[in-house]
Formats: C-alpha cells, sequence, structure tokens
C-alpha cells in the first residue's frame, strides 16, 4: 500500500479542472493535509474535523436568524411577507402550491433517496450512495433537534391553504430537506456531465426545485420566511459538508487501493466525459 504523501498529479487536476477557480481553498487545504498526516483515514478524518468550519458557519448564520426570531426581530416582516403572498392567491396558485411542496415532503424525497441510492449501489458508486443516505438522515435528525429546541408556533396571518403539518414551524423541514437532497443530486449528476452548460443547467433545475418548495411553504401559510431562510440556511451547510468529505475520500484514495477499486467506474465515467467535452 502506498504511503505517498501527495495524490497523483491527475487526482490533483482533475477534481479542480471540474470546479474552477472557487474550489481552490478547498485543494489547498486538502494538500495541506496531505503533507502532514499519512493514511488513507487520518488523512480523511482530519479533513472531516476541519470541515466542522462549514458546519460552525451555516451555525452562525442560522444562530443569527434565531437570535433574531427569538427577539422578534423578524416578526413584522414575517407577516409582511405573508400578508402580500395571501393577497395574490388564486385557485390555481393552491394547486401548484399543493404540487410543489410535495416535491420536499418526508414520501417524495426518501422514494427519491433510495431509488437512486439503490442505482448508485448497484452501479458500484457506493461511496455516492453513502452520501446520499448520510445527508438526508442527519438533515432530518438536524431538523427535528431545532425544532424541538425552538418550538415556535405556526403563523396564523391566514388560513392554511394545508392540513399535512407538524406542531412547530421553526426551522422549516420542507426548505431544510429539499436543500440537502436536490443539492446532493445535483452535485452528483453535475459530477458526470460532459459541458459546464449542462452542469448549470442541472444546479439550475435543482436550485428552482429548492426555491419553488420554499416559497410554496409561505403561500400555503405554514411557515414565516425566517423559517424557510434558516431552513435553506442550515441545509446548504450540511449539503456542503457531506459533499466535500466525499470528495476528501476520492483525493484521498490513492492511499487506501481498496477505495480506489470501489470508484473505479465512477472515474471512468468522468474520463469519458470529458473526451467527449474535449
Amino acid at each position: 500500500m502506498s504511503t505517498d504523501t501527495h495524490p497523483p498529479a491527475a487526482d490533483r487536476r482533475g477534481p479542480a479542472r471540474r470546479g474552477g477557480a472557487g474550489m481552490d481553498w478547498f485543494f489547498r487545504l486538502l494538500r495541506w493535509i496531505g503533507s502532514h498526516v499519512r493514511g488513507f483515514h487520518a488523512a480523511v478524518g482530519v479533513f472531516l474535523v476541519a470541515g466542522l468550519g462549514v458546519v460552525l458557519a451555516g451555525g452562525m448564520a442560522f444562530g443569527a436568524i434565531a437570535r433574531a426570531v427569538s427577539r422578534g426581530r423578524t416578526q413584522a416582516i414575517d407577516e409582511s411577507i405573508l400578508r402580500w403572498v395571501n393577497a395574490h392567491a388564486s385557485p390555481a396558485l393552491d394547486v401548484a402550491a399543493l404540487e410543489v411542496t410535495a416535491l420536499g415532503g418526508g414520501l417524495v424525497v426518501w422514494v427519491l433517496a433510495l431509488v437512486s441510492g439503490v442505482f448508485l449501489w448497484q452501479t458500484k458508486h457506493r461511496y455516492s450512495a453513502a452520501l446520499i443516505v448520510v445527508a438526508l438522515v442527519g438533515s432530518g435528525l438536524i431538523n427535528s433537534s431545532m425544532k424541538l429546541a425552538f418550538d415556535r408556533p405556526r403563523p396564523s396571518v391566514f388560513e392554511w391553504r394545508t392540513t399535512h403539518v407538524g406542531l412547530s414551524s421553526f426551522p422549516s423541514g420542507h426548505a431544510m430537506t429539499s436543500m440537502v437532497v436536490y443539492a446532493t443530486l445535483a452535485y452528483l449528476v453535475a459530477r458526470l456531465e460532459p459541458t459546464p452548460l449542462l452542469r448549470r443547467l442541472t444546479y439550475l433545475l435543482a436550485g428552482t426545485i429548492i426555491v419553488g418548495i420554499g416559497l410554496s411553504r409561505l403561500y400555503l401559510g405554514v411557515h414565516y420566511p425566517s423559517d424557510v431562510l434558516a431552513g435553506f440556511t442550515t441545509g446548504l451547510a450540511w449539503a456542503a459538508t457531506c459533499a466535500l468529505g466525499m470528495e476528501a475520500v476520492r483525493y484521498f484514495r490513492h492511499r487506501k487501493p481498496e477505495v480506489a477499486q470501489v470508484e473505479k467506474d465512477l472515474n471512468a465515467e468522468e474520463e469519458r466525459a470529458v473526451g467527449v467535452r474535449e
């Protein structure tokens, strides 16, 4: 087993080429860890500890929103936005909102995650399958804990347009879950896209679904805007942490041949995609 402290040149170039300049800081961090820590598990473990900074950043943003909510600073604008939304309601929008909000419901996201996970597992993309499961399960645990901690009542600005709601409002579970699931799936799909245009379209589609789900919760009257914003913030931090953790595993996989073998099919597909693009 190789004990080199630096990954092969191809491993250094591939992710950076796909991620662009915005990911430079991330790969600099990986290179720094690789030069100071030996072994696959140790390197990934150190990175995951460092990756807690992403969670802390998201936690700080969430904390700022939570403090404003708990002190009543957002209540006036929250209610004003909901009243404006209600003033523009229509029967057609009622139907559309119910359909869109279902995309962020528990049954839909779990079926989506299950089907995607099984497909990825069967095609030997097992770390990608694990990423979906970890992201979704972790999202549920985090959101449930936050709801219990804050226990914010649901809005009563106007009569709800749905009866399928829980007891607590903050943060929005639909917003957080949709951010985690659809952003993670977009990330996994975009890694295999042959052109920048297709990758942008993939992220645009995922972003449209995520924003649509958040807006549907406001339209239905079951969440304040601050609930949705908090859900998006926390969900993005958690999804980013999970995705970066997977990239760390792939970056350091040369230290553990078994990992390279598991990812062999994914790497081959990426190389074929690059060849088509070129």
